[in-house]
């Protein structure tokens, strides 16, 4: 793998609710540099972004019903269009998790095809669907996937990173086998280190969400020029 097929797989990501406006301008900058394929930033800072972007050839992510994924799908696709008419090129949406494990397909469908058609306003947008998959069983999770699927979404997304757990190896490979090569699968949550970004690659991740990512990226130079 070379450094720029590493660094485009990465969504450089600034989430917390702390996040300052100079730290987003920093974020985007490091993109730059690095030449990360995505910057992943709440929706209030989506302007900002664009505008500190501005002819550059990242891409602009956000999230969608962000961290639970429990309001109301008319609202996820109010913030959806939002997103996109400030400049989101792709949105990270978290699926409505109660309705998942309650077994109600319909409504989790209905709720995801809302972010979807959104999308569909603007030729190229891609809906990732956030599993959160510490909280689901196995077969939740494959339910979730066929779902994603269903609904028309791109990829799906193992974690927010505001749960109990992030991204693990088993369940990355788990998704991948469910969804093989018609949607993506992005692993976010946890990925500290270059180590652990390249084991997720190898389990089938073709998308990571790192706040390390500057780190991971200088980590991967130094292995390589030793």
């Amino acid at each position: 793998m070379t450094t720029a097929q590493l660094a485009g797989m990465i969504d450089h990501t600034a989430l917390k609710p702390d996040v300052t406006r100079d730290q987003i301008v920093q974020l985007c900058m490091e993109a730059i540099q690095f030449r990360f394929g995505a910057v992943c930033v709440a929706p209030a800072w989506v302007e900002l972004v664009r505008e500190t972007l501005v002819n550059r050839s990242v891409r602009i992510a956000t999230v969608i019903g962000f961290p639970h994924g429990n309001t109301l799908s008319a609202v996820k696709a109010f913030e959806a269009m939002q997103a996109i008419e400030r400049g989101a090129h792709e949105l990270d949406m978290v699926i409505a998790v109660g309705g998942l494990k309650s077994g109600d397909r319909n409504a989790v469908i209905h709720d995801i095809r809302s972010v979807v058609e959104a999308a569909r306003t603007r030729h190229g947008t891609l809906v990732k669907v956030i599993l959160e998959t510490a909280l689901l069983t196995d077969a939740e999770k494959v339910l979730a996937c066929q779902l994603s699927e269903l609904a028309g979404a791109n990829f799906v997304k193992t974690s927010t990173g505001f749960a109990d757990g992030g991204a693990t190896l088993d369940d990355v490979a788990l998704l991948r086998r469910t969804v093989g090569n018609r949607l993506g699968v992005k692993a976010a949550g946890g990925i500290k280190n270059l180590s652990t970004a390249l084991a997720m690659i190898e389990a089938g991740a073709n998308r990571l969400g790192c706040s390390s990512s500057v780190s991971i990226m200088k980590e991967f130079s130094a292995e390589n020029e030793s």
